[in-house]
């Protein structure tokens, strides 16, 4: 961790427990928007591929999501615009669709015509927070707009998020859902938060109020344990054993409840974010869609 953030921490750390003596409830507001903001962008040009794609924009809660599509190449590498699958890519927290350069240039190559956008706070997009909801209701504005789509591939919290769009949504015998390195409970993420801020228990519960006022559900609601029973598509899991940011543990209970539409690929020594990046790993997933 670096000085700056380590700087930041202890400022908004200060500021937060101060703030909870005098009034709880705007401590947890203030906590909870401190959860949802990205504290870095990823850097760097976007690769040449997302100069070859048609660019897409809507709005959402006041601000643009951009993002784009692509269709699949012929044999000679050429634009078909017969596509009959479509497959939606969705990034994690502190990332965007950038990051998933080789994933889009394959899947075309397989006759996937392909969307990518960034979420709210991401990339391209506009804002500065994420909430779970709105990158919920983002894919869902995504997949009434542009779907239906037969495949979805997810990082992270866009895996998380996917599931909780798809549990309410039918899909044929043919949708295929491909889990990286997902998040799992929403409540996990608040406890980590909470102890490296040093957040009392009391406001750490004035935050879950809040977010059920806001959203209509407590932060154990936004679990993949629980959504992932509710979802039709055929899933592919896959979990690195040594995860600092999502451990293992949560995807092995996941395994041991026993659902026949899911199968696990769990590897070691790739983390959290290379997982995804390795071409072992893009084989499997190109080979389960």
């Amino acid at each position: 961790m670096k000085l700056k953030q380590k700087l930041a921490i202890r400022y908004s750390r200060a500021e937060l427990n101060i703030l909870s003596l005098v009034n709880v409830r705007k401590a947890a507001i203030k906590a909870f928007r401190l959860f949802c903001m990205p504290q870095k962008k990823t850097a760097g040009k976007y690769p040449e591929i997302f100069s070859t794609g048609e660019r897409l924009a809507f709005r959402l809660e006041g601000h643009t999501i951009r993002g784009h599509r692509w269709l699949p190449y012929t044999d000679s590498l050429k634009p078909d615009p017969t596509s009959l699958k479509k497959v939606l890519i969705a990034h994690g927290f502190e990332s965007s669709s950038r990051t998933f350069d080789t994933y889009i240039a394959a899947l075309l190559k397989q006759g996937y015509e392909v969307f990518a956008f960034d979420a709210p706070g991401h990339g391209r997009s506009g804002g500065k927070r994420i909430l779970l909801t709105d990158y919920v209701r983002m894919l869902q504005l995504i997949e009434q707009n542009y779907g239906p789509f037969q495949a979805w591939i997810g990082h992270s919290l866009g895996g998380l998020a996917l599931a909780l769009s798809l549990e309410d949504m039918p899909a044929g015998p043919k949708g295929r859902l491909v889990l990286i390195a997902p998040a799992v409970e929403m409540t996990s993420a608040v406890d980590t938060f909470a102890k490296v801020l040093g957040l009392s228990t009391e406001v750490v519960k004035e935050m879950d109020r809040y977010v059920q006022e806001i959203s209509g559900h407590p932060f154990s609601w936004y679990s993949l344990r629980r959504a992932i029973g509710h979802v039709q598509a055929n899933i592919l899991y896959c979990q690195d054993e040594d995860d600092l940011i999502v451990p293992p543990a949560p995807a092995r209970q996941i395994e041991q409840d026993g659902h026949a539409h899911v199968r696990f690929i769990f590897t070691s020594g790739l983390g959290h974010r290379n997982i995804y990046k390795v071409p072992e790993m893009l084989d499997q997933v190109i080979a389960f869609l």
